[in-house]
């Protein structure tokens, strides 16, 4: 696991100026450095929408780290990251631009979460031009990845008379067999479906209800 070297610099200063400094106690201001997130924690961070709140919990110690990470390394999930940070000024100073770039970055290589939030936030109109074709286009793919908050979108879209009905069979089976435990999200579901199953002849909702 990798560690913020904070204090890497002390030891040396210290031999420099003829000063002792007790070893234990960098031993505990070395326990103190926070971790870098392994992929998969970031991931689960970013699902539960708790990334940026970590990142200030963590006193902003790792946005060297973050940048590197997105910029030279190409990773997804720290590209979302950094780019939701940058959005949003979250421990650096905010450029929309170069945030919706990353998130971008992260959207194609495939990040769910990356996908989906562009394509809320080219639905409703958030950081870029309300653009209800590139909302379909990035929600559209998140859903065929199994994210729930975008097959849910994707439908209420539909629904509104976005979109072309060639995808109406897909996302209803995808927002149908989602696996779904709170009551209220679930009958918002059965909603959203029972209006799209409206704009299909009852074979294609038939055929969309079988197991995948």
């Amino acid at each position: 696991m990798n560690y913020l070297l904070r204090y890497i610099a002390a030891p040396i200063l210290g031999v420099a100026l003829g000063l002792t400094i007790p070893n234990k106690a960098f031993a505990e201001e070395a326990i103190e450095a926070v971790p870098l997130y392994t992929q998969q924690e970031l991931i689960e961070l970013i699902n539960k929408n708790q990334h940026l709140a970590r990142v200030k919990a963590d006193e902003c110690q790792l946005v060297r780290d973050i940048e590197a990470r997105a910029e030279i390394m190409a990773l997804p999930s720290y590209q979302f990251l950094y780019g939701d940070m940058l959005a949003y000024a979250v421990c650096v100073d905010r450029d929309v631009e170069l945030g919706l770039y990353y998130m971008k970055k992260a959207a194609e290589q495939g990040l769910a979460a990356a996908l989906e939030q562009l394509g809320r936030y080219y639905d409703v109109g958030q950081l870029v031009q309300e653009d209800k074709a590139m909302a379909v286009t990035y929600l559209r793919e998140a859903a065929a990845l199994g994210n729930l908050n975008a097959q849910l979108r994707l439908v209420d879209v539909f629904n509104d008379g976005h979109g072309s009905p060639r995808d109406y069979e897909d996302a209803y089976r995808w927002l149908f067999h989602s696996a779904v435990a709170d009551k209220k999200l679930h009958k918002r579901i059965q909603i959203a479906l029972a209006q799209l199953a409206q704009k299909m002849p009852s074979s294609v909702v038939k055929r969309a209800r079988l197991p995948i």
